[in-house]
């Protein structure tokens, strides 16, 4: 058992990281709270202790953080970036009032690199952690499995699957990235610490057999070079092969999902 009895507060506890971070936590033996603007469901794990708050309007946010040995920030919009920048402050505002003593941020590899909307927003979040007087730590992941499985099941809708040429990626086990969030809760703040990617870099090409391959789909694979240059990650910013220290392969992930 941990000596620490005070829970961890996740934001974003319903969510794919935040799910995933959740059942970890408590597999651990932690007290675990949890910030959410819907009331618990019937499937929501009763050693949770659930507050219902808001975070862009801040209300039950500083009731959520009081008494927390951390918070684990995993709350995000990607449909609504600027969203980010108020529920940041919003958190952080109530976590230097109550006098929160550790702060997990997670980021994306990259948000410092690639010039999209939603990565900039991530990485002014970033600057907002680092100075809002509350001690933190910031992990950077790359792109989760689920992630890179869903743009794949859209673009295996066409007859032929188009992707740009040249266009890496490096998808990493949500599960592991929870594992370290875990990790770094329980430890003292250590600011921004080694980034976090999945255990191979591959050609989105090669991630889309895989797919194709592991779901029973016949689908050709045309890789188009002037795709590359319209999108943001063009210039694979979003890649940290020096930190491939995932351990699951999006191959494995994908069976292990089919079966």
């Amino acid at each position: 058992m941990p000596d620490d009895a005070r829970p961890v507060l996740v934001t974003g506890g319903t969510g794919t990281l935040g799910r995933a971070l959740v059942r970890t936590l408590l597999d651990d033996g932690r007290a675990v709270r949890l910030l959410s603007r819907h009331r618990p469901t019937p499937a929501a794990p009763h050693a949770v202790d659930w507050v219902t708050g808001d975070l862009l309007t801040g209300d039950g946010v500083r009731e959520a953080v009081t008494g927390v040995s951390s918070v684990v920030h995993c709350a995000t919009d990607p449909r609504h970036p600027d969203r980010d920048l108020d529920a940041a402050a919003q958190l952080l505002l109530a976590a230097r009032q109550e006098h929160v003593p550790h702060l997990v941020y997670i980021s994306i590899v990259g948000v410092d690199r690639v010039p999209l909307g939603y990565y900039r927003i991530k990485h002014q979040v970033e600057d907002l952690v680092e100075n809002a007087g509350v001690p933190w730590t910031i992990l950077r992941a790359t792109q989760f499995h689920d992630l890179v499985a869903t743009m794949l099941g859209t673009l295996a809708k066409a007859p032929v699957v188009v992707v740009p040429d040249g266009l890496l990626d490096q998808p990493v086990d949500v599960r592991e990235v929870a594992r370290r969030l875990a990790e770094l809760a329980g430890e003292p703040p250590q600011g921004r610490v080694p980034d976090l990617g999945g255990p191979q870099v591959l050609t989105v090409a090669e991630l889309a057999r895989t797919y194709l391959a592991a779901t029973g789909r016949r689908r050709p694979v045309w890789s188009a070079p002037l795709v590359l240059r319209a999108t943001p990650f063009r210039d694979n910013g979003h890649v940290a092969p020096d930190r491939a220290v995932g351990r699951t392969t999006f191959a494995e992930w994908v069976q292990q999902r089919s079966r």
